[in-house]
């Protein structure tokens, strides 16, 4: 009888009341950045940030509308200064991390040469940009060591 009712009403309805019942997430993008040019298990772009316990990932929420990608590569270029062209990087397998506190991550993966990539921070939403060892990784965030391990990754990895 609910569905009956529900089904009845004018679609706008329909909309706001989906709205209000529907579970709320946010949406964000992360880049798993690896050095085109490292030897053996290679190198991982990591950043500092002065609100993570850990190093993390380039990561940040989308704009509306925005694809997945491009908000990927912007938040890449905005946290540390390297350009990468959507059409250069790869989704991540699986391509969406949901998280417990209602937000999904969406990952993608690039690689660039660090030898001739500068790494570009502001001081203030990022201290710090490095180049680490998968081998040698430093202390990670919580949310960066579980979407590392997801990928087979750093010290979370299945």
């Amino acid at each position: 009888m609910a569905y009956i009712t529900f089904y009845r009403m004018p679609l706008p309805v329909r909309r706001m009341l989906a709205r209000i019942v529907a579970p709320k997430y946010l949406v964000g993008a992360v880049t798993i950045v690896r050095d085109s040019e490292a030897p053996g298990a290679g190198r991982l772009l990591l950043l500092r940030q002065p609100h993570r316990g850990g190093w993390g990932l380039p990561a940040g929420l989308l704009k509306k509308r925005e694809q997945p990608v491009a908000g990927a590569a912007r938040e890449l270029f905005e946290e540390t200064g390297v350009r990468v062209h959507p059409d250069d990087m790869t989704a991540g397998s699986p391509n969406a991390i949901v998280h417990v506190v209602g937000v999904v991550d969406t990952v993608f993966f690039a690689s660039v040469p660090a030898s001739t990539t500068a790494l570009v921070v502001d001081g203030a939403e990022v201290l710090e940009a490095r180049w680490f060892p998968l081998d040698d990784l430093p202390r990670l965030s919580a949310n960066t060591a579980l979407v590392l391990g997801r990928y087979g990754l750093g010290p979370e990895a299945r």
